[in-house]
């Protein structure tokens, strides 16, 4: 069974910092499209970033870029989501998910494993 347990989510001021962990368990693929992606109320879910674990491919949406950066702890299988400078307009539910696809897209459709998500606020 697969399993992604985000966690660091919280509330932080303009300008501050979060890292953002996601732990995962049961896959058996040795390397994989990993990525962050996030919801905000009344918005469609949208990518952040996304990474292969073997290290392939790295994206970033273009709002996050120079703020945000993903990086893979391969020996305990830990994704993180370093968060800096953040903005109110990056107050959102943040998800971690995973699967294979060509080019590791940053397109919330094509992961096949999802975490539960942590919430990130952001206040001006």
């Amino acid at each position: 069974q697969v399993q992604l347990v985000e966690s660091g989510g919280g509330s932080v001021q303009d300008g501050g910092s979060l890292r953002l962990s996601c732990a995962v368990s049961g896959y058996t693929s040795r390397s994989y499209c990993m990525g962050w992606f996030r919801q905000a109320p009344g918005k469609e879910r949208e990518g952040v970033a996304i990474m292969h674990t073997g290290g392939a491919y790295t994206t970033y949406a273009d709002s996050v870029k120079g703020r945000f950066t993903i990086s893979q702890d391969n020996a305990d299988n830990t994704n993180y989501l370093q968060m800096n400078s953040l903005k109110p307009e990056d107050t959102a539910m943040y998800y971690c998910a995973l699967g294979n696809w060509a080019y590791c897209l940053l397109n919330p459709k094509l992961p096949t494993y999802w975490g539960q998500g942590t919430q990130v606020t952001v206040s001006s």
